[in-house]
């Protein structure tokens, strides 16, 4: 049997360099002259013939991981607004769109110390396969971390991850997490009963109360920039307001990546209809993230910068010899 033309590198380069589409009829119209270069169905055949697997992901980013970081948990929604008979693909609600939209729901843990933005691990949510909620796929990551040997420094995640069965997998396994609650969260400060937090007096430098449900918290009351206000919770009653500032800047670092997976790597631009086929593409394009963001830790220049220089040097052999002219008279 003759092996596989087109590979996995082949793939996760091409997402590096592209500006456009992730196609496999693009990455065939692109490879070198050469008599081996795999055509547009080879690249169709590797997303469907390779099992998905996020070990892929773990085994090239592990040698990669600072020792002291912490871990985020988040997902985004990768839009397919005309996708109708697209494997994967369901109704989920968008931060970016504010309302409910059909595309693929990604869950990613992502692991930081504040300079480098490692993703290690990813789930994709598919109702129709009953593969659980995306709090199923939290729960999850968190024991495949543990049996990684992961020991972060905190772990962090939004609201829509804060009900008390993830809170409770966190400490399970002696770990300390901070998250935001919503300000209905009934919380007994006092010993005279539960009541939502937002009613409750709450010092921006941190107040012990009792969580319905789960235990003793600190919470801390935020003060936004557009005159809102935050609630915050951990599990370490120690913790002061910088720490908690501390970990909360870093927990944004998934919404840049999330921001750069999406601008830099075609995550949600194949066009695939396969269910399979499209988890192997995410796959890839996580792989290609990872790529772009070693470049950027190693030498400064940003994912942008990046992706540009590689255009650029397009452009100038385009210039050094332009193929499209005018007829000459």
């Amino acid at each position: 049997m003759n092996p596989p033309r087109a590979t996995a590198e082949d793939y996760i380069a091409f997402l590096v360099a592209t500006p456009g589409e992730g196609t496999a009829t693009e990455m065939g119209r692109c490879q070198p002259a050469r008599p081996d270069a795999p055509a547009h169905d080879a690249f169709t055949r590797l997303l469907n013939r390779l099992e998905p697997d996020p070990e892929a992901l773990w085994d090239e980013v592990r040698p990669l991981l600072p020792t002291d970081g912490v871990r985020v948990f988040d997902d985004t929604v990768l839009d397919k607004p005309f996708a109708r008979h697209m494997g994967l693909v369901g109704r989920f609600w968008s931060g970016r769109h504010e309302r409910v939209v059909p595309g693929i729901n990604l869950v990613t843990a992502l692991w930081t110390d504040g300079d480098a933005l490692w993703p290690c691990d990813y789930r994709l949510v598919d109702k129709a396969a009953g593969d659980g909620t995306k709090n199923d796929q939290f729960r999850d990551m968190l024991r495949v971390a543990a049996g990684r040997g992961l020991a972060p420094r905190c772990v962090c995640f939004d609201c829509w991850y804060s009900g008390k069965d993830n809170l409770k997998a966190v400490r399970a396994l002696g770990w300390t997490f901070v998250t935001q609650v919503r300000c209905n969260r009934k919380v007994n400060p006092d010993r005279t009963g539960n009541r939502p937090i937002e009613e409750c007096d709450i010092a921006a430098s941190g107040t012990g109360v009792h969580l319905e449900g789960f235990g003793r918290v600190k919470a801390f009351r935020i003060a936004t920039t557009d005159g809102g206000t935050e609630h915050w919770i951990t599990n370490d009653l120690s913790m002061d307001e910088g720490a908690r500032l501390m970990f909360a800047e870093r927990a944004w670092g998934i919404e840049e990546f999330h921001r750069g997976l999406k601008q830099h790597t075609a995550v949600d631009r194949c066009q695939t209809r396969m269910g399979r086929a499209q988890r192997n593409h995410i796959g890839f394009a996580l792989r290609a993230f990872v790529r772009l963001e070693w470049h950027r830790f190693n030498t400064g220049v940003t994912w942008f910068a990046a992706k540009l220089a590689i255009i650029r040097e397009a452009v100038r052999q385009f210039l050094a010899q332009p193929v499209y002219r005018l007829p000459t008279a």
